[in-house]
Parts: structure tokens; sequence; C-alpha cells
């Protein structure tokens, strides 16, 4: 998306505001409010994004590196999603609001293509930064003096820039959970899957990025295998898990050890995520004792 938008000129005495405010209004009231709405719409297109990426069966690990029907399809899933998430149905164009046939667009990129149909209905605007890890969500109503001349191959038209500020904004540069393997150095990618077994791999998945929460699908996608979650356990002395401890090293899991987490004061994981932790004292071993875990100190 565009680093700098103008601000919104959506306001009373607006031709759009009465229309704008009132889908937003609904949209806002569907979602549970606007504080449930920024944390359920990040999380969203995130999984909207990483279920296409497939990196766990693909080895892809980008947005970059997919097909062009298969980052098509990433609109179509949003669309889906975003209805499903707000309770609307379907109607002569991808929802009903108040009455009202709205038009949803998606986009990673920096605009929106508006088909003819769409023209002169209100449009639901998304989009996903993945370099800045930010989105966007938005009310616009397609009026052909917001497009631009120029249209594609589809007679689909784009937002003209200098009418940005007719769009009202739900969400704006809102935070989005970021693509996992964008945070990790390339050097650290490297290392991590020059490993030859699942359980090398996972050891050094955990070793090099400690402290934060590591979802299943990146444990999947480095484990490479059907029973990954073995890789995580102790497994007799030969799991990730113990060749961890061995070097001063903590492995959790959000749902077993969510209080030597918060007592570790690491961030919070949820019931699917893990973390680790090199453990620097006595007080943290003692910490992780009392918690069942044992695990040596490296001096």
């Amino acid at each position: 998306m565009k680093k700098t938008l103008p601000d919104s000129i959506v306001v009373t005495g607006h031709p759009d505001h009465a229309l704008l405010s009132s889908l937003a209004t609904e949209i806002l009231a569907r979602a549970g409010g606007s504080q449930a709405l920024e944390a359920s719409f990040p999380a969203m297109l995130r999984q909207c994004i990483d279920d296409v990426i497939m990196t766990p069966k693909t080895g892809r690990r980008s947005y970059d590196e997919l097909e062009k029907t298969e980052k098509t399809y990433i609109g179509t899933r949003v669309e889906i999603e975003l209805r499903a998430m707000l309770g609307l149905s379907k109607g002569k164009l991808d929802t009903v609001i108040l009455g009202h046939d709205v038009d949803i667009k998606h986009t990673m990129g920096s605009n929106w293509m508006i088909p003819t149909e769409a023209l002169g209905h209100p449009c639901i605007l998304v989009a996903a930064d993945e370099a800045r890890a930010m989105c966007y969500l938005g009310l616009i109503v397609a009026r052909p003096d917001y497009l631009t001349l120029g249209q594609n191959r589809d007679a689909k038209k784009s937002v003209s820039a200098a009418e940005f500020a007719n769009i009202l904004w739900l969400l704006r540069g809102q935070n989005y959970p970021p693509n996992f393997w964008r945070t990790v150095p390339g050097e650290a990618i490297g290392r991590i899957f020059a490993g030859r077994s699942g359980n090398l791999r996972m050891t050094t998945l955990f070793r090099e990025v400690q402290d934060v929460p590591i979802s299943r699908d990146v444990v999947a996608a480095v484990a490479q295998q059907q029973d990954f979650m073995r890789r995580i356990r102790s497994d007799k002395g030969r799991g990730a898990r113990d060749h961890l401890a061995r070097e001063g090293i903590i492995l959790l899991s959000g749902q077993y050890d969510a209080p030597l987490i918060a007592a570790l004061g690491l961030p919070h994981c949820t019931g699917s995520e893990f973390i680790s932790h090199s453990v620097t004292s006595e007080k943290e071993v003692a910490l992780a004792a009392q918690h069942g875990i044992c695990v040596d100190v490296i001096s």
C-alpha cells in the first residue's frame, strides 16, 4: 500500500458520508466493535495468505513465490472469509449490507481494480502490505469520477491517487502478523533448512529464533514430516527439546507451559504456538524446575 495516504474527506457534508458511515457502523457492530475488528481482521488476512503459500506442503515461504492464479485466489479467499467473519450474505455483487449491494476488493499492492458492475456501488477495500506487515480496511463509493481513465483488459479501473481521500477508513495502517520468514535473517534460514533431519532442522529453528512465538504451521514447514509434533517433544534424549536443554535452551508450549512462559516474562503464546528461551541464571533454572523442566545453564 502507498506509504503516504491523504486524510479522508468523508465527513458530514460529503456526498458519500451518510451511506458509508452507516455501512461502517454496521460492519463494526457485526465485528463486535472496533477493538474486536482490530484483532480479528488482521489475523484473518494472515491466515488467508499463509493458507495459499502452504509452506509445509510447498516449501515456499513468501507471497512473491506464488503463481499468478494463486495470488488472484487470495482475493477470493479474503472475500469469503470476510463475509463469514461479519455474518454477511452473498448478493448481486460480493455481499449485501443494509440492503445495499457491496463489492469486496482486495489488493496486495497499492491500489484496487474496480469492475464495471461495481460502478456506482459502495465497495469494501482490503489491502495487505507484506513488506511492512500493515493492513487496511476502508469503504468507497465507486463513482466514475474517483477512478482512473485508463483500464485493464477486463475493463477494470483503479482508484485515482487524488481520490484516495474519498475512502472512509475503518483500519488504516493497522499492524498485522508478519510473514514469519520475513522476520528471520537469511543466514539463519539457510542454517535451519541445511539440517538433514527433522530433529536437526527443528533444533536449529528454536536455537536461531528465541523469545518469539512460533506457530504450528512454521514447525510443520521446518520438520517436513507428517508427525512433525514429535520433533517438539522430548524423545529419550534425541528430540529437539532434549538437544536444546543441553545447550541451556528451554522449548515451551503455549498450551502446556503458559504459566512458565508468563513467569519468565516471555511474549504470550496461543495454544498452538511454541517459544524457546536461553536460561541465563540460576533463578530461571529454579523457575523452570518448579514447572517440571530441567535445563542446564551454559556459562
